[in-house]
């Protein structure tokens, strides 16, 4: 995961926008310089990207994607979201945010027997999984795994994410909804 980047309202930041229709560019380029963004031709040279459509976000610059964009992306909104939206969107994304639309598309919003669980998360969001549902709270977690709880926060809001819950208890459900899903204890 990228490092969240240091946002003050003082703070311009670099966006690369990428948008494959000149007339949306346009509009987009508008948007971004009202909100008082800064432009860049490329993506080595921005903090952050906003693309219009399609995107592979792995390993590059955080991202939001208006569209269908992929899940793997740290924001993701619809095609039709406001200046409003996509400003905050970027500048939650820039502080290390997850955004997502309530209609975006992801391994959380298809059922999970299309997938084995324990390939949708990592060992270390198997581990926080586990916790939780040992019914651990996030400070109790983080000394079980001798980790820091921001480390915690950001597992937890990963496996919600991928699980396409809000709560411990919806995580719980969805875990033990899966056959694959075994906590074991050392």
């Amino acid at each position: 995961m990228t490092a969240a980047l240091n946002v003050s309202t003082d703070v311009r930041l670099r966006v690369a926008l990428l948008a494959p229709n000149s007339l949306r560019r346009q509009v987009l380029t508008k948007v971004l310089l009202d909100a008082g963004y800064i432009l860049v031709d490329t993506e080595d040279s921005a903090d952050l990207v906003l693309a219009d459509g399609d995107y592979d976000p792995v390993e590059k610059r955080p991202a939001v994607i208006l569209g269908d964009g992929d899940w793997r992306a740290s924001g993701s909104l619809p095609r039709d979201a406001s200046a409003q939206q996509i400003d905050a969107a970027l500048r939650a994304v820039a502080a290390g945010l997850i955004v997502r639309s309530p209609l975006a598309k992801g391994p959380g919003f298809v059922p999970l027997d299309e997938g084995d669980i324990h390939e949708l998360l990592t060992p270390r969001e198997l581990d926080v999984l586990g916790a939780i549902m040992d019914g651990l709270t996030n400070k109790l977690i983080a000394r079980q795994l001798d980790i820091s709880l921001h480390t915690v926060k950001f597992h937890v809001e990963s496996v919600f994410r991928k699980l396409g819950v809000r709560t411990r208890a919806e995580a719980v459900a969805k875990a033990l909804e899966s056959n694959h899903f075994k906590v074991f204890k050392l």
